[in-house]
């Protein structure tokens, strides 16, 4: 259990802003649950999803810089959780799986060549003596421009995404779960994205895009 309590290279749960974002979102005398559950909301919706941030570079996907940015993917946002849990002394790790996932934009889809989405994060919360699921990936704007449920947090519940939308369209599919990791398997998860998103790499670092904004454009043309 140690081991998910630690700071680590990618989850810098010492660092000094994401000690003071944790202490700004969780309150003194509260339970773990409370506090879990506190910092789960603080990161869903203070943080944009934003799935143009991919960026190749290691020292991108560190906590702290995540959370200057104010902005990133799935992965990049259970890693900030799971960083902001480990500060309050609450243990958290790293869960990965493949999903298919039936909303996205066209903008998107034509750069990932597919509707596949490997190595999704999502944070695992030990809360009560278990393991619970967290995925803070998509904030609540977000969750509206594409009329999907957005996933709440209780700390007892695992929050996972919905195989639904609003309308009764399919959503999201898990196809292959990969484990639970103390630190990010970045080298892992950048040789994936490479192999399966070839396209998306190829101007990486000048792409640009509102996901929110492409999501309510293409619903309101339904």
């Amino acid at each position: 259990m140690e081991n998910y309590c630690s700071p680590t290279y990618f989850i810098d749960a010492d660092h000094p802003d994401i000690i003071a974002f944790s202490r700004t979102h969780t309150r003194e005398g509260a339970s773990q649950k409370e506090n879990a559950v506190s910092l789960y909301y603080a990161v869903r919706d203070k943080i944009r999803y934003n799935p143009y941030s991919i960026e190749p570079r290691r020292a991108a996907m560190k906590a702290s810089g995540i959370l200057s940015r104010g902005e990133g993917y799935c992965v990049a946002k259970a890693v900030l959780l799971a960083a902001c849990l480990r500060t309050t002394g609450i243990p958290a790790r790293l869960g990965f799986a493949d999903v298919r996932n039936h909303l996205t934009t066209d903008k998107l889809r034509e750069k990932m060549g597919t509707d596949l989405f490997v190595w999704h994060g999502y944070t695992d919360v030990f809360l009560e003596n278990r393991w619970v699921k967290a995925t803070p990936a998509f904030n609540l704007s977000l969750c509206q421009a594409f009329g999907v449920k957005p996933l709440e947090f209780d700390g007892t519940e695992d929050s996972i995404f919905h195989p639904f939308d609003t309308r009764g369209n399919r959503h999201m599919e898990y196809v292959n779960d990969h484990g639970w990791f103390a630190d990010l398997p970045w080298d892992r998860i950048l040789t994936a994205c490479r192999k399966t998103y070839p396209k998306y790499f190829e101007d990486v670092d000048t792409m640009q895009g509102n996901f929110s904004e492409e999501a309510k454009a293409e619903r309101s043309d339904e």
